[in-house]
């Protein structure tokens, strides 16, 4: 090769001289080595997509998720869990200073300030050195943010009563109907609160499950029992007959309404 053909000189470097490539817009004469944006390529990108989609669609046909029953803000027994990425301010809210009269400061103002740190940590930490320990401070809040984070979803999960949790969510059929005077009138305002919207449990008992008799919750209504308190004050005899009537008749169904064989 002759000196200095094919090269361009640069100070004391040699670097090759390329002729820049000038492509034709016209593709067809690169038959597979490119293609339009429109219409092949996004074709291709919708199908994949299409394939990943039916395959979640048959996941959740084949494993659906695991429902619990109908709402019921009735219910001051039933005890809510978040989903585990919620788990962390779960239980930041049970401890003293951010539970109570305090709550406002554990849902709103502890989680707004951690927010507005990690919005501002651009401007807060202006180091410039790459390394993770030439920057003490904001590794350091870093790794006790998460060592927070990691042992506050620990601690809610662990100590949670998932027993008790499966029971309150579990979903069951029964003939009882909320139309019925002596649902709305007497206990949907007296006995919700503890027995549940469904009158299925919650702070209380089960009534449904319970097969009890009618002079058994007459007396029960009348006297009180155990931490259930005494409603002969608050109702007259004709309504705890009523009550008395109503839950002694309540019995478990299948989905159809059908009774089920005890």
């Amino acid at each position: 090769m002759h000196r200095g053909k094919g090269m361009t000189f640069v100070g004391d470097s040699r670097i090759k001289k390329y002729e820049k490539a000038k492509l034709n817009r016209d593709y067809s004469e690169f038959p597979g080595k490119t293609e339009s944006f429109w219409p092949d390529f996004l074709l291709k990108e919708w199908m994949t997509g299409a394939v990943f989609l039916i395959a979640f669609l048959c996941l959740t046909v084949a494993h659906p998720a695991p429902l619990e029953r109908v709402a019921d803000p009735s219910d001051t027994g039933y005890t809510p869990l978040p989903d585990w990425y919620f788990l962390f301010l779960y239980q930041i809210l049970k401890y003293t200073y951010a539970s109570g009269p305090f709550n406002t400061f554990g849902a709103i103002v502890l989680p707004g300030i951690a927010f507005a740190a990690l919005l501002l940590a651009p401007w807060l930490d202006t180091s410039r050195h790459r390394l993770w320990y030439k920057r003490p401070v904001a590794s350091g809040m870093m790794l006790l943010t998460v060592a927070i984070l990691f042992y506050t979803t620990w601690e809610s999960s662990h100590y949670h009563d998932w027993e008790k949790q499966e029971a309150q969510g579990k979903i069951t059929f029964s003939n009882l109907d909320k139309k019925d005077p002596a649902y709305t009138d007497i206990i949907k305002s007296n006995c919700t609160s503890c027995h549940g919207g469904e009158l299925t449990g919650g702070a209380g008992p089960n009534l449904v499950e319970a097969n009890l008799q009618p002079a058994a919750v007459e007396a029960f209504v009348t006297n009180g029992a155990g931490k259930m308190p005494s409603f002969k004050d608050t109702l007259s005899k004709d309504q705890i007959k009523q009550v008395a009537e109503y839950v002694a008749n309540l019995e478990l169904t299948d989905e159809n309404g059908k009774p089920l064989k005890k």
